[in-house]
């Protein structure tokens, strides 16, 4: 696999694009402290990037950086080649790139639909008057956003949930609804906070199995932080790794498990 070139095939035949996201020179500080010092690395259009290190090294900040939420202090952001100026969450879910939470954030009292409805949000165009009209473009687009959503809940395998309020939900189920509702944005870019935290081991492997699904069905870019190496290195084409604020490897993730920088500050396994 040729990493630098512009487009690449994978072992099981997958093509990975040109970047569609560009981190350049990302610092970012609270006060005097520095949660991310001067990190770049791209995410290509097509494959699966996984971003990982200890707690506290700067993962869920980058993430943050990436949605929307932080404001870095120096660096640039390039999303399909043009330099993204600062924006609100909305605003860059509205250019095509959703996520999903560490700790989950969905509306407990709403149904598994209704949450998922909800990721049709920044896909809504009728106004007011024509939603209470209801006939003509409400209709439609209420019936095409309903139709994008049965077809997410079905590949979720979580038809028989669909009118479950969330909250009544095991865990494992919270976090495949809140998959569901990123997904229904049809998203360019999807970012995944640790979206296996909390699980067991067969949550972990539908959760998995899930994520490559989406990636390969829908041909999903997408970039997740994960702290189980198991997985991360089972699903990932590559893996940027972050230690206190610095990107200390970045490769694919044989590359990364013979990093003796990665080993010492992390993986903690011997070095052959």
């Amino acid at each position: 696999m040729n990493a630098t070139a512009e487009s690449y095939v994978t072992e099981d035949g997958r093509t990975i694009g040109a970047p569609v996201m560009e981190v350049k020179n990302i610092t970012l500080k609270f006060g005097g402290v520095t949660a991310i010092s001067n990190i770049s690395f791209d995410i290509r259009e097509g494959e699966i990037r996984a971003i990982i290190g200890p707690n506290g090294a700067g993962k869920s900040s980058m993430l943050n950086v990436i949605n929307g939420f932080y404001h870095p202090q120096e660096g640039e952001i390039w999303f399909h080649g043009e330099k993204r100026k600062p924006m609100k969450p909305y605003q860059i879910a509205q250019q095509g790139i959703a996520r999903t939470f560490q700790n989950i954030a969905l509306f407990k009292g709403m149904s598994t639909l209704d949450n998922i409805m909800t990721g049709r949000f920044t896909h809504m165009k009728t106004n007011m008057l024509k939603q209470a009209i209801w006939k003509g473009p409400a209709e439609r687009e209420e019936s095409l956003n309903r139709d994008i959503v049965e077809h997410v809940i079905d590949f979720l395998e979580i038809q028989a949930i669909r009118k479950t309020p969330v909250g009544r939900l095991p865990y494992g189920l919270q976090k495949r609804v809140e998959l569901g509702r990123a997904l229904a944005a049809q998203p360019k870019l999807l970012l995944l906070d640790e979206p296996m935290a909390g699980m067991n081991v067969e949550e972990k492997e539908d959760m998995s199995r899930f994520i490559l699904d989406v990636n390969d069905e829908f041909g999903t870019t997408i970039a997740l932080i994960e702290h189980d190496m198991g997985v991360v290195m089972d699903i990932s084409d590559r893996v940027v790794v972050l230690d206190y604020g610095k990107k200390i490897g970045d490769g694919t993730p044989d590359e990364v498990r013979n990093n003796q920088d990665v080993i010492d500050a992390y993986l903690g396994v011997a070095h052959d």
